[in-house]
């Protein structure tokens, strides 16, 4: 679809980087349910606070209600101002059945709050906006403007909320099995297939899970709720979504945000690689720096790729104590685990040289207790919205990308590993043979063209995230003629969550899109990493 964009203007592309010792590579009054907007386009004279209105717009509604129940008690939902969208499953059938998506919107905490709010997008595919507003709020983003979470399609807090117990209770089993083998295929693709049919017994659209749809709805939002203009921010999978939005539906937004980011020209298994070269590359690299870590740890990288070549050649299994299961828990790591570990290991990096040492001297104990802890906790159960990340994943990406094209993308990057290993994306096993069973059609071939706009956007990575690389950041600029980029060093995936320099940022970009404050990045630091005996 063509657009039409204000005049472009001068490109301004900014990238800012740390100190040469920093380098950076970068989810209550109901008024009167009504038929016309409140609100016009170009708005009136009297404002109602946001989410206090009820408004019909074509076949959209809002309607003020309860906040949502989340799976843990949210205290900054307390003051929330809370509702519903009501929105048609596949707007491509006028007639078909609606579906319902929670709204929150958390007051700015100033008493005078800017006009202009802005919409936070969830991680995932399948994370819920409003499971992550203790995220957003403790990090600031409510300073002085009210923040809306939306529950996206199929998510947790939404109806029909596409979660599926089997998928999440296979991935805890799957601990004990070899990561790559045929058996753990088969019974991995088995409980996808038991998903579908599940969701697709109770009647759910699964084509009409997908950035199109959602996009098309937060678009709806914004008119539903009366505002004129708003601030788009999103977190690892949505900052997919939020280019698609701004490529789509750029009306009314002034400024966007992206953290974590995933173009979705890119998207596949061979970007998910790239990522995790740059991210580990990072954290080794850190490492060699400091000459304590450097003395006691030498050549990690070459350490870390031996161990997945004789993992995979000779997986090692181990029993492990995991909180909340009475029962010790057996774990096999074999190269592709390791692999996927070290993906999610750059969130507690100071540990990680030391726990490769020990697992190369024969004490696995510290990864398969990591390794486990993650797919047997609490909240790894009923929480994920399978049915949406599936939706995205086989009608956006699979059919854009070849198996062949996946295995050269790893092995351009980790040449040493064996082709079980590249086979077998991380975090994105089995993908192929999971979208065959799912069988969605694929998405038009523009849902991969790269967004064009002069919005101001600020483009942030982590100099040690390993699921969405650095250098998508500059990748997304050179169609983005006023964008910022930002790495900020030592930190991983969703810098926002774990960074109060990118917080600081993250603000000073919405108080002035076109020049945020960036020096809080000469301070930084890389962590201590631990030395073991």
């Amino acid at each position: 679809m063509r657009l039409d964009h204000a005049p472009r203007r001068r490109r301004t592309v900014r990238r800012l980087h740390a100190t040469p010792a920093a380098v950076a590579t970068g989810f209550l009054v109901t008024g009167l349910l009504a038929t016309t907007p409140a609100h016009t386009e170009h708005g009136t004279s009297t404002r109602a606070a946001i989410g206090t209105v009820a408004r019909k717009v074509g076949d959209v509604r809002f309607a003020p209600g309860p906040c949502p129940k989340t799976p843990e008690p949210i205290a900054v939902l307390a003051k929330a101002r809370c509702g519903t969208l009501t929105v048609p499953e596949n707007r491509a059938k006028p007639d078909g059945r609606q579906i319902t998506l929670a709204v929150a919107v958390v007051p700015a905490a100033a008493a005078q709050p800017k006009p202009d709010p802005i919409v936070w997008l969830a991680g995932g595919p399948g994370d819920d906006a409003v499971g992550e507003a203790k995220m957003a709020i403790d990090g600031g983003l409510n300073r002085d403007r009210d923040v809306i979470f939306m529950s996206q399609r199929g998510t947790y807090s939404a109806d029909p909320a596409l979660t599926c117990r089997t998928i999440d209770e296979f991935n805890a089993r799957a601990v004990g099995l070899v990561y790559g083998a045929p058996s753990t295929e088969r019974l991995h693709v088995e409980a996808t297939r038991a998903c579908r049919d599940q969701l697709a017994g109770r009647g759910v659209d699964l084509g009409a899970y997908n950035d199109t749809e959602s996009a098309a709805d937060y678009a709806d939002l914004r008119v539903a709720l009366g505002i004129d203009q708003w601030n788009v921010f999103g977190i690892s999978y949505g900052t997919h979504l939020a280019l698609i939005h701004m490529r789509l539906h750029p009306q009314g937004i002034r400024s966007v945000g992206i953290d974590g980011i995933l173009p979705p020209s890119r998207a596949g298994s061979a970007l998910t690689w790239s990522s995790a070269r740059q991210g580990f590359d990072g954290l080794f690299k850190a490492c060699a720096e400091q000459p304590a870590c450097n003395s006691r740890y030498p050549n990690l990288s070459a350490t870390f790729e031996r161990l997945v070549r004789e993992l995979e050649a000779r997986p090692v299994t181990t029993t492990v104590t995991v909180p909340g299961h009475p029962t010790p828990v057996k774990v096999v790591l074999d190269g592709g685990a390791l692999v996927n570990w070290m993906t999610s290991a750059t969130h507690v990096a100071p540990g990680v040289p030391r726990s490769l040492d020990e697992l190369a001297h024969g004490n696995p104990r510290r990864i398969a207790e990591q390794w486990a802890g993650g797919k047997l906790s609490p909240q790894a159960f009923g929480r994920v919205a399978h049915g949406l990340v599936y939706g995205v994943f086989c009608s956006e990406w699979v059919p854009y990308e070849s198996r062949a094209e996946a295995i050269r993308g790893g092995r351009a990057v980790f040449p040493s590993f064996p082709r079980s290993v590249l086979a077998q994306a991380p975090q994105l096993a089995f993908l192929r043979q999971d979208c065959h069973v799912w069988n969605v059609p694929a998405a038009p071939p523009s849902i991969r063209d790269v967004t064009r706009s002069d919005i101001p956007t600020l483009a942030v990575s982590g100099g040690f995230d390993s699921q969405t690389g650095a250098d998508n950041g500059p990748y997304v600029a050179r169609t983005l003629s006023r964008a910022t980029v930002v790495t900020v060093p030592y930190e991983p995936h969703v810098v926002f969550a774990t960074s109060r320099c990118a917080q600081e940022i993250t603000a000073s970009f919405f108080d002035n899109p076109t020049a945020p404050k960036t020096g809080c990045l000469s301070g930084l630091k890389p962590p201590q990493f631990e030395i073991g005996p």
